[in-house]
């Protein structure tokens, strides 16, 4: 395997931030990290990497335990954390020859020059980095983690600040890596999940809720959210307290999403309920499962 995590635990006072995570990723994989904010997703990623220590817990990459060499590691894989520091007032081609020397990289130019068409900054490779837009400069990043031509891509938010174009430019960058090499990536964006990824874990509260291949997430995850729809504005409160709804969350103006544990019996109250209040009802639908769906479903607190 080329990345295994075993009960890795890094807790903050009375915070667990990473609880008992677990998980393998072998060559040739290309796995999503997904989480809400504060889950742990950064974190794990840190300590994978040898930026972070854990509190307990063994990984290893690619054979190598990271508490026991962690520069042989570090050499095994290409980061791009999601801060992405970067030196401003260094040349796009000076930063890369700085990464190059870092790593010890052989014939450094021609490498520079492949990773700078790989990752479409060749109009750009003559500005500083300073004078770069925020998606430019996160293609700076996504060069130095591929100079060394690692084995592993550790990717935290790789397309955060890029427009549309450029997320399906980098998609395909990230599609091609993942060929021979292995790729943990986080993202906010679940369609870019969908299309890059075959497999995701998800993390919540510091702890793996799912771990599956995203079709077969989407075969064994029943549905538990109703999303109803009303002619005019609705006060959330009275929604709540239908008997059989957990959560009530605003879609939009008069759209409400509500998880159950029986979705016939909220529809029947629903029904009810607009029925005794004189209200119409546009739509009325269970909710699919798509990952945004499940990723909701696993991740949001009642």
């Amino acid at each position: 395997m080329s990345i295994e995590v075993q009960n890795l635990l890094k807790q903050y006072g009375e915070q667990k931030a990473v609880n008992d995570v677990s998980f393998s990723l072998g060559k040739g994989e290309i796995v999503g990290f997904l989480g809400p904010n504060g889950a742990g997703k950064s974190t794990t990623m840190k300590m994978i990497t040898g930026y972070l220590q854990p509190d307990a817990g063994n990984i290893k990459v690619c054979g190598v335990a990271v508490d026991e060499d962690v520069m042989q590691v570090k050499k095994k894989i290409g980061y791009l954390p999601e801060s992405n520091p970067l030196y401003y007032e260094m040349y796009v081609k000076e930063y890369l020859k700085f990464i190059a020397g870092v790593h010890r990289v052989q014939n450094a130019t021609s490498k520079i020059q492949h990773v700078i068409e790989l990752t479409g900054l060749t109009i750009e490779s003559k500005k500083k980095i300073g004078q770069l837009s925020k998606g430019y400069k996160q293609r700076v990043g996504l060069a130095a983690a591929l100079l060394h031509d690692p084995e592993v891509l550790i990717l935290d938010e790789p397309t955060s600040g890029l427009d549309p174009n450029q997320i399906i430019e980098i998609r395909n960058v990230i599609k091609e890596q993942g060929k021979n090499k292995t790729v943990l990536f986080s993202s906010h964006i679940l369609q870019e999940v969908q299309a890059i990824c075959d497999r995701v874990i998800i993390i919540n509260r510091g702890e793996i809720v799912a771990d599956n291949k995203v079709e077969d997430l989407k075969l064994n995850t029943k549905s538990n959210r109703i999303s109803v729809t009303f002619s005019t504005k609705i006060d959330i409160g009275k929604l709540k307290n239908l008997a059989a709804a957990n959560d009530v969350h605003l879609i939009h103006e008069h759209s409400y999403s509500i998880s159950t544990n029986d979705t016939n019996e909220l529809r029947r109250q629903l029904l009810e309920f607009a029925v005794a209040g004189q209200l119409d009802i546009i739509s009325l639908q269970t909710e699919g499962n798509s990952l945004e769906d499940i990723f909701r479903n696993l991740t949001t607190t009642n």
